[in-house]
């Protein structure tokens, strides 16, 4: 189990623990029986104070009264008690995991289904069987996956769509990501020098090398989502520019002055450059300001050439 698991697992078991023993339980003692030092106790009291129930205000979230040495339950929100499903819930969290087990880039499969089977079982045998539409655009999802499974670098073939060129790379492969429909191979870039993420149906050949990957392999969860990694671009739509906001991924910040309000991931600037020009008069550039004087001034030098 993974530290998050084993986490997750005590707390589920720490608010019984502490609801057993309505009087109070001393710090040190409960440390002792979960195997924890009274640091982490405490931690994971205080992580305690978030959970509840829907509405999420002071009178729904467990209350834990921690004294110099002792902790006591004041309310507990009905965590303590076992969680029981109705045969519509459970057949609704199958269905979800069902899909999570149909997603490139999900690695443990098997604890994804024995979790659906608990579930169907706890509630009195009930069984979904959903038929899932391939989730990705890309049709060479099996050879990724491959791929990472190898342990092995590969030489890929790879088309840069912001700058429009084609590169042959060797890379060595972290993981799969899904991100708003794509498949990307996480790797290292021997040629960058660093993690690079490669859209599946951009990679137009590949081949396995020989080579067991080096030292930069790790595992999925010590790296960052790369969309978190991109800059941001602050934009105001309208008119056809609308679908942009469905197109590419972005946070939806509302509406401003009568038009929508985003906030565009981008790649780089110059694919950023080219993307808003293309909805010449719909697209308003909020920040950052290097990126509108930039437009501003190739839009002048176009205007130049007539």
């Amino acid at each position: 189990m993974t530290r998050s698991t084993d986490r997750l697992a005590r707390l589920f078991n720490l608010l019984p623990y502490l609801s057993a023993r309505p009087d109070g339980v001393d710090l040190r003692q409960a440390a002792h029986d979960f195997s924890i030092s009274v640091e982490q106790l405490r931690s994971d009291l205080m992580l305690l104070f978030l959970c509840g129930l829907p509405g999420y205000s002071p009178g729904d979230l467990v209350d834990i009264v921690i004294d110099a040495d002792q902790a006591r339950v004041r309310f507990d929100a009905g965590l303590s008690r076992p969680v029981r499903l109705s045969q519509r819930e459970a057949l609704a969290l199958t269905v979800a995991l069902q899909a999570l087990a149909s997603t490139p880039g999900v690695e443990d499969v098997e604890s994804i289904e024995s979790a659906s089977h608990k579930i169907a079982t706890a509630a009195g045998g009930v069984r979904a069987h959903a038929d899932f539409r391939d989730p990705v655009i890309e049709d060479n999802v099996e050879a990724g996956r491959e791929l990472v499974a190898s342990g092995r670098a590969a030489r890929i073939t790879y088309y840069t769509a912001s700058r429009d060129t084609t590169s042959e790379r060797v890379v060595e492969p972290i993981s799969m990501d899904m991100v708003d429909g794509h498949a990307y191979l996480q790797a290292w870039c021997r040629s960058a020098d660093a993690i690079r993420h490669f859209r599946l149906d951009r990679i137009d050949a590949m081949t396995i090398l020989d080579e067991r990957i080096g030292e930069h392999r790790r595992s999925r969860q010590e790296w960052a989502p790369f969309w978190e990694d991109l800059s941001e671009v602050e934009l105001l739509l309208d008119g056809d520019a609308m679908s942009l906001a469905e197109d590419f991924y972005c946070r939806d910040l509302g509406m401003l002055d009568g038009r929508r309000h985003i906030a565009l991931r981008v790649y780089d600037e110059a694919w950023a450059v080219r993307l808003i020009s293309s909805y010449a008069g719909h697209v308003t550039v909020l920040s950052p300001e290097s990126l509108r004087n930039t437009i501003v001034s190739q839009a002048r030098a176009a205007l130049e050439q007539y």
